[in-house]
């Protein structure tokens, strides 16, 4: 298959559900139509947020094409991330260090940050 074939066909991943859950419970069926717009807005929403955490490692994420993520480190690296679930193996590639979601210096920055809830 080619990438243009590729980029076109939407399967959905778990973590993109949350909208679609009783809808896609057990399948990954293509989104398209008004359920798509909403499908990108809870996207973006879920970016804005994973941005706020990120940033604490000195990365960003971006959306992209509706299918992907990109990570960006502060001296220009990028690494595609296929969903959600695989954000934190590529942080951990970047940073050279496994994320500690306990770590006190980390829980400090969230609780400043004001990172909302989902």
């Amino acid at each position: 298959m080619c990438i243009l074939c590729g980029e076109l066909i939407m399967n959905v991943h778990w973590t993109d559900q949350p909208l679609h859950d009783i809808e896609y419970r057990n399948s990954t069926r293509i989104v398209a139509g008004s359920n798509q717009r909403a499908r990108m807005r809870s996207r973006l929403k879920r970016v804005n947020i994973a941005n706020k955490i990120l940033a604490y490692y000195g990365l960003n994420m971006k959306e992209f094409n509706g299918s992907r993520y990109v990570l960006y480190d502060k001296k220009g690296s990028s690494q595609i991330v296929y969903d959600l679930g695989g954000v934190w193996n590529i942080v951990s590639d970047m940073c050279h260090k496994k994320p500690d979601p306990l770590d006190p210096d980390f829980l400090h920055f969230l609780s400043e940050e004001e990172v909302p809830h989902v």
